[in-house]
Formats: C-alpha cells, sequence, structure tokens
C-alpha cells in the first residue's frame, strides 16, 4: 500500500516537473521548416556563426549538409573558417575547462537538442523557437540576460544583435487563489533595435530552430518518403495474399 502511494504521488508531480521545466511560459507554435532547403541552409549558416562558438553538434559532420542542398564548395567557403575539413564532425574550440569557467557549466552538445527537449507543453522546436525570442535584459543575471521560458538561465542571448535589447515588463496582480500578489509578464520593451526586424528575427529563429530539427535526425524526409512507399507495398501485398489464399482454399471443404 505505501509502495501505491508513493507511485501515485510520483504520477501526480509529472505535470508539475514538466511545467516547471519550462517556466511555465506557453510556448508558441515553431513554423515547419522541414522540406524548405534554403531555410535549412539559412539555419545552417546561423548555426554555426551563432550556436558554435560554444556548443558541439559531435554527432553531426558537416559533409552531411549536403542532404540539405549545399555543394562541399559551399561548404567550405562558407562554414569553414577554422581550418576544419568538410568530413569533420561539428565541433567547438572551446575546452570543457573554459567553458565552465565563464558559464558556470559546460554547454550542452545541440545534435538532438530539439528532440530532448520535447515535452507535453509541446515539441521540442516550439521550446526553443520560444526559449530564443524570450529573452530580456536582466542587471541581476551574471551574463546580464534572462528568459521567460528557461528562468535565471546560463546562456547569454547569443542572438542579442539580431534582436536587439529588450526588458521584460512585469505587474503585480492579486492572486485569486491565495489573495497574496502575483508577479505577472506584461510584455517586452525595445531599448535598443537590432540588425533584423521583429519579424524578420522570428523568421530568422524559424530557420535555425528548422535546422535543429532537421539536424537531430537528417534522414527524416527519406525516412517519410519510404514509409510512405513501403505502406502501400503491404497494401497491394496484403490483397494479392488474401485472393492468393481465397484460391487456394476454394477446392477444400
Amino acid at each position: 500500500m505505501k509502495l501505491l502511494k508513493k507511485l501515485i504521488a510520483a504520477i501526480a508531480l509529472v505535470p508539475a516537473l514538466a511545467l516547471a521545466s519550462g517556466g511555465g511560459f506557453p510556448l508558441d507554435r515553431a513554423p515547419d521548416r522541414s522540406t524548405d532547403m534554403a531555410a535549412l541552409q539559412n539555419g545552417a549558416k546561423l548555426f554555426v556563426n551563432y550556436c558554435l562558438n560554444c556548443h558541439s553538434a559531435a554527432s553531426m559532420r558537416y559533409n552531411r549538409l549536403r542532404d540539405i542542398g549545399l555543394t562541399e564548395d559551399q561548404i567550405k567557403t562558407n562554414l569553414l573558417f577554422t581550418g576544419e575539413k568538410v568530413g569533420d564532425l561539428m565541433q567547438t574550440s572551446m575546452t570543457a575547462k573554459d567553458a565552465k569557467a565563464w558559464f558556470g557549466v559546460v554547454p550542452p552538445d545541440l545534435s538532438v537538442i530539439a528532440r530532448a527537449r520535447a515535452s507535453d507543453a509541446g515539441s521540442g522546436s516550439d521550446y526553443l523557437y520560444t526559449y530564443l525570442r524570450t529573452y530580456y535584459k536582466d542587471d541581476t543575471r551574471p551574463t546580464g540576460w534572462n528568459n521567460m521560458v528557461f528562468p535565471n538561465v546560463g546562456m547569454p542571448h547569443a542572438l542579442w544583435e539580431l534582436q536587439g535589447t529588450r526588458t521584460a515588463k512585469f505587474v503585480e496582480e492579486k492572486d485569486p487563489h491565495s489573495g497574496g500578489a502575483v508577479h505577472k509578464f506584461a510584455g517586452f520593451e525595445q531599448v535598443t533595435p537590432g540588425k533584423l526586424s521583429a519579424n524578420d528575427y522570428d523568421a530568422a529563429v524559424g530557420d535555425l530552430v528548422g535546422y535543429l530539427q532537421w539536424m537531430g535526425e537528417p534522414a527524416q524526409n527519406t525516412r517519410k518518403r519510404l514509409g510512405v512507399w513501403v505502406l502501400l507495398f503491404l497494401g497491394i501485398f496484403f490483397v494479392l495474399a488474401w485472393r492468393l489464399n481465397a484460391a487456394y482454399w476454394k477446392d477444400i471443404k
């Protein structure tokens, strides 16, 4: 009985833990870039320029980017900057020791980050899309930045030059249940403009998240196409097997 009570209590905590992991902030739906080669190429460029400085993608090789329409010459010219080869893994040059000294923790590998962040609250793409668009300036944090999806985040805003500097506005409201005051988010305020407009920044983040989603399973589009053909084959084979079975047993009583 005690074990059953503990199990029920653990199950009851799951929704709360899922909510806490996302900071309780509602997630926006990420745009689907899975078949947009131009968007995936732009996402790869953004990833190399803004993410690969600190994060690795140790399960991905540069030459796999040929699957999204890039040639080896384009990869060499636009995505290789520090002497890497086209067949190399996407590794950061920053050591784990330096990363821990600067950020307090080693930045996670991003090879399958879109899959790892999937939860009941939304897909991993939704999480990343909202996360990268909800940074705001917070001078109380060591990095000077905070995030609505991941409160007290340790990672600084890598895309701040594109988005500009924003602050978050909060208002005090009365909690109808407890009667106390609650700190409620009331929107962002743009302090300094970025290189991109708000709509262009959202589109760029959509491209980056689309690439991160693709990187988690580069063969996903091929898998889906093959899956359709396999199901068609099985359907036809089922009909043939069914009629053959009927023809075989028709004279047997």
